[in-house]
């Protein structure tokens, strides 16, 4: 991923200044989404791929850690992955030269720069992982939208020592070896090199007295409960985050956040697609032919009335505005497709009808053979 922050502005991408504040942050991310939303934008390739761009730019920028970690990470590597301002890879290698990848540039600026925050395991603030949990709504639910509860097994800060690792009545104590810094700093001439602390893994403290459910680790897993809204108009297979409900972090570092995967069920009369609700509808034969006003039920109001014209064939099919599936950005419509019912049987009056209609009535086959 932080290969990929060298190549792009994700101030750009939100058309915001470096120094943008939060406020300003999420109020230009909700613009741009509602704008290239692919509910807004349907079957709009390009439309989708900006979409994805905003919301990579705004994961990070909203995310205090991770912002500073970019913009340290774009700061020194602006001029072509190179902390020293040079071009290309860095000094030539050589006689006093050496050469690096850009993919080892936020290790090498920890170095050089006496940076004690890294992401390997057991040194320093680490992030927690990002989660999923899948979630079956059924048809109603999804568009209405529901507060609910999504059910997990995961990592949590231990309930027994609330995550400090040490026996309940005890704190873990300031490491002797680094001070409390986490870092030990070995004079290298030019550069101060920074190693993170072998005594305490780069944490600052130690455990003397560990605690007896999570052997100091800080967490443990067991079973959750984790409340979400679900917005009215989710669609099936949408994946909503929950900043910050994720896996624990690892000495002092953020929690990872909670993807919630959402499974809509079916409907008995509706379908579905895009922000549009589908039906169909049975007509008679003499209603197709004559026409007719046609009772249509809608999905939380009431019934609405269809005008079928005369000389409607099956399978045609009719739009109500306005009565599809409601979201935050737009309301879809009722698409209506209506289906000439033939009767499996018929009584006595009804086949004397047909049968005399049918002697006076010109088949299309004859009608195609006649114009050619």
């Amino acid at each position: 991923m932080q290969h990929d922050w060298l190549e792009k502005d994700f101030y750009k991408i939100l058309g915001v200044k470096n120094d943008v504040n939060d406020k300003e942050l999420s109020k230009a991310y909700r613009k741009l989404a509602r704008k290239y939303h692919p509910d807004a934008n349907p079957n709009d390739v390009s439309a989708e791929e900006r979409f994805k761009e905003v919301s990579e730019a705004y994961d990070v920028l909203s995310d205090d850690g991770r912002r500073r970690e970019y913009d340290q990470l774009r700061k020194y590597g602006a001029s072509g992955g190179n902390p020293f301002g040079g071009r290309g890879g860095g000094p030539a290698p050589g006689a006093g030269g050496f050469n690096f990848n850009p993919g080892d540039l936020s290790d090498l600026l920890g170095d050089l720069l006496g940076n004690s925050r890294r992401t390997g395991p057991g040194t320093g603030p680490k992030r927690g992982d990002d989660l999923e949990a899948k979630l079956k709504l059924n048809f109603d639910d999804a568009l209405n939208g529901i507060t609910t509860t999504v059910h997990l097994t995961s990592d949590a800060a231990c309930s027994t020592c609330s995550g400090t690792g040490s026996a309940p009545g005890t704190t873990p104590d300031i490491c002797p070896q680094c001070s409390g810094r986490g870092v030990l700093d070995d004079n290298q001439g030019l550069f101060s090199l920074s190693q993170p602390c072998p005594r305490c893994s780069g944490r600052g403290r130690v455990v003397t007295n560990p605690c007896s459910n999570c052997q100091s680790s800080g967490v443990e897993r067991k079973p959750r409960q984790v409340k979400v809204r679900i917005p009215s108009g989710v669609k099936d297979g949408q994946r909503i985050k929950l900043k910050g409900r994720g896996a624990p972090g690892r000495n002092g570092g953020p929690a990872g956040d909670l993807f919630v995967i959402v499974n809509v069920g079916a409907h008995t009369l509706f379908g579905r697609t895009g922000n549009n609700l589908t039906i169909d509808i049975p007509i008679t034969f003499s209603e197709a032919t004559l026409g007719a006003n046609v009772k249509v039920p809608t999905f939380d109001g009431p019934n609405v009335t269809l005008k079928v014209p005369s000389g409607t064939p099956s399978g045609k099919t009719f739009r109500v505005k306005g009565k599809g599936v409601a979201t935050s950005t737009k309301t879809g419509d009722l698409l209506v497709t209506v289906v000439v019912d033939v009767p499996s049987e018929l009584t006595d009056e009804q086949r004397t009808a047909l049968e005399a209609l049918a002697a006076i009535e010109t088949s299309p086959r004859e009608q195609a053979a006649g114009a050619s």
